[in-house]
């Protein structure tokens, strides 16, 4: 590339980068008057429909008449006004002008969708989730699949709940928070299909299929586990003292400044486990460790763990680690559907 064609480059994509930034601007001023749009008309609809005011069938008769005055306009259904409704009646206490008291951040709240918004009030119960998962789907831009995904998994309940000895060992009280909040105590594994793995029983699924499964999905895997994880490697291998160690999955994490390394365990957790990872946390400080950064973490992702004994017995080592579970769909499908024989009932009930 010449001096001219490079400088010609240059100019295109400070252009381009300000072109998109102020794009960027633009859709959430348009997604802010959209949101209070809705809910000032929420809240007409709320106050005359609720009080008799209007007689049965208004909010459909209004929906026909404005199609037919305003003719292609969209997004205001009887469900769509209905849910405007809703929007209004679930945040009555907001207003457009005022910050509403609480962790609430209206920067936020304004910065998500109207249909981000009614997925969350369709799946949650408490102003603490729609608050957590409003904060979530904007800084992780969430879209309406992914936000989906997390509802399903309910990651506001399984947040800062893996058993850890995180405040023990890390060298900054407020990283150690950072981390309790990062990881949570169970992780749906959507794109590990046990059927398509031709494995009857979970328990028989091995740590290296788990492990290729999630290396070919790693895209996924790591927005399981937040936008500052930064995928390292998967069966990195180090030599130390003429032995050989072998980590299933290293990530660097940006907020923490520290290596985290992912031990796969395909059945419960074992107290032996906690000391291989010990191993490999030692030589990643040892050797991989840069100047600046913090000391390096470690999780045993498992089939299953008894939370209370994981905690007992983290109590004595001197490395930050936690152990946490995963599930494929179909083991988190099972616990949703009935036992076999009712479902044979059910499905056949005259034999």
């Amino acid at each position: 590339m010449d001096k001219w064609t490079k400088n010609y480059q240059n100019a295109v994509d400070v252009i381009k980068t300000a072109i998109l930034q102020s794009q960027a601007r633009a859709a959430k001023a348009v997604n802010r008057e959209q949101l209070a749009l809705y809910y000032s008309i929420g809240k007409y609809v709320s106050d005359n429909s609720r009080e008799g005011t209007w007689g049965t069938g208004a909010i459909e008769t209004i929906s026909q008449t404005l199609q037919k005055e305003l003719p292609g306009l969209r997004g205001f259904s009887p469900s769509s006004i209905k849910n405007m409704r809703q929007f209004y009646e679930q945040w009555s206490m907001l207003t457009i002008r005022q910050p509403m008291a609480g962790d609430l951040d209206l920067m936020e709240f304004f910065a998500i969708s109207f249909t981000h918004h009614m997925e969350i009030l369709a799946k949650t119960k408490t102003i603490d989730e729609r608050v957590f998962y409003i904060h979530q789907t904007a800084i992780m831009s969430w879209d309406k699949y992914k936000l989906r995904d997390m509802l399903k998994a309910d990651l506001y309940h399984h947040q800062a709940q893996m058993p850890n000895n995180f405040l023990q060992t890390m060298p900054k009280r407020q990283q150690a928070l950072r981390a309790i909040e990062m990881f949570k105590d169970e992780y749906l594994l959507d794109y590990i299909n046990v059927e398509e793995l031709g494995v009857r029983d979970p328990q028989d699924i091995d740590e290296r299929v788990v492990e290729n499964s999630i290396v070919q999905n790693i895209k996924n895997f790591i927005m399981t586990f937040g936008k500052s994880f930064t995928y390292y490697g998967h069966q990195v291998h180090y030599e130390k003292m003429g032995h050989d160690h072998w980590v299933d999955l290293l990530f660097f994490n940006r907020e923490l400044r520290a290596l985290v390394v992912i031990e796969l365990k395909k059945g419960a957790f074992k107290t032996a486990y906690l000391g291989q990872l010990v191993g490999y946390l030692r030589i990643l400080d040892d050797d991989e460790r840069l100047p600046g950064e913090n000391p390096s973490v470690g999780i045993i992702l498992c089939k299953d763990a008894d939370k209370a004994y994981v905690e007992y017995v983290l109590q004595d080592y001197n490395k930050p680690m936690g152990v946490a579970t995963y599930k494929a769909t179909q083991e988190r499908l099972r616990e949703l559907l009935p036992p076999e024989e009712e479902m044979k009932r059910l499905i056949f009930p005259e034999e």
